[in-house]
């Protein structure tokens, strides 16, 4: 009995069967037509692998250095950029009085160094300005439009600033350099950066040195008044800082030591 079942249930399945493997078939193919095969698009050639072409232009333009040497130039530029700042300019000058400021009214955290640095920036690109121009028109713009070669560019851009730091540079240390080095009798406009640049450094500091004296005097008098007073009033402990301070605040203020401080800086580079 039980194998006539299973004859049974497969003899009924057979029809479900067929009917499943007939949906499952792929429908046939279409009837070939001749306006079918005109339609089709015609296989395209092949367009062959990509080509890259390097070309080396500007022939005709002045003989310029390799990419590779203006990098590197360019770097050591951009490394030796706070130094050029520091020591070329006025930024030295401006900076170191602006500190002596700070520390004779008693105060050595304000104006913080930020505001300082900041403030000795701004003024070293105000001084500087007709300078950086030069170098803009003389050397920077010819240089951008292909007229002359990075060298040549190096070159017209050091003149103007040689002629800015000769202005501020005493001559007893350009004398000093000159026979350090071992040079002859040198013309002004012959003198090397290599002895013009370390004078400058040493007449700038010398110079603000010499404004950080003058701008203590007044503050150091003040101290002197009030530890005499206070000595007098037998008043031995009371720091005279403290005491002196709002006085030194004071007489700033009234004689607006800032506006004169900056333009004392400013006129000091008009000579």
């Amino acid at each position: 009995m039980k194998l006539l079942r299973v004859v049974l249930v497969i003899l009924l399945s057979l029809p479900l069967l067929g009917r499943a493997q007939i949906a499952a078939s792929p429908p046939p193919p279409a009837a070939f037509s001749p306006s079918h095969a005109a339609a089709a698009p015609a296989p395209t050639p092949d367009a062959g692998p990509l080509r890259l072409n390097i070309s080396l232009d500007g022939t005709e333009r002045p003989a310029q250095m390799s990419v590779a040497v203006q990098i590197v130039i360019v770097m050591t530029l951009l490394s030796l950029a706070p130094s050029i700042v520091l020591l070329m300019t006025s930024f030295t000058r401006i900076v170191i009085v602006l500190g002596f400021v700070r520390t004779a009214i008693g105060v050595p955290s304000a104006p913080s160094n930020q505001i300082i640095l900041g403030l000795a920036l701004f003024l070293t690109f105000f001084i500087m300005g007709p300078v950086f121009d030069r170098v803009q028109k003389d050397a920077l713009q010819p240089y951008l439009d292909g007229h002359i070669t990075a060298t040549d560019a190096l070159d017209r851009a050091g003149e103007p600033l040689k002629e800015f730091m000769l202005k501020q540079t005493r001559t007893s240390d350009l004398e000093y350099f000159l026979e350090l080095g071992g040079f002859g009798p040198t013309a002004v406009k012959e003198l090397p950066l290599r002895v013009v640049i370390p004078s400058f450094v040493i007449s700038e500091l010398q110079t603000a040195f010499q404004m950080g004296f003058l701008l203590f005097l007044p503050f150091l008098v003040i101290d002197f008044l009030v530890a005499s007073v206070l000595m007098s009033l037998g008043m031995m402990m009371m720091p005279p800082n403290v005491v002196s301070l709002p006085f030194k605040l004071l007489l700033f203020v009234l004689v607006d030591g800032w506006h004169l401080i900056v333009r004392s800086l400013v006129q000091s580079f008009a000579s």
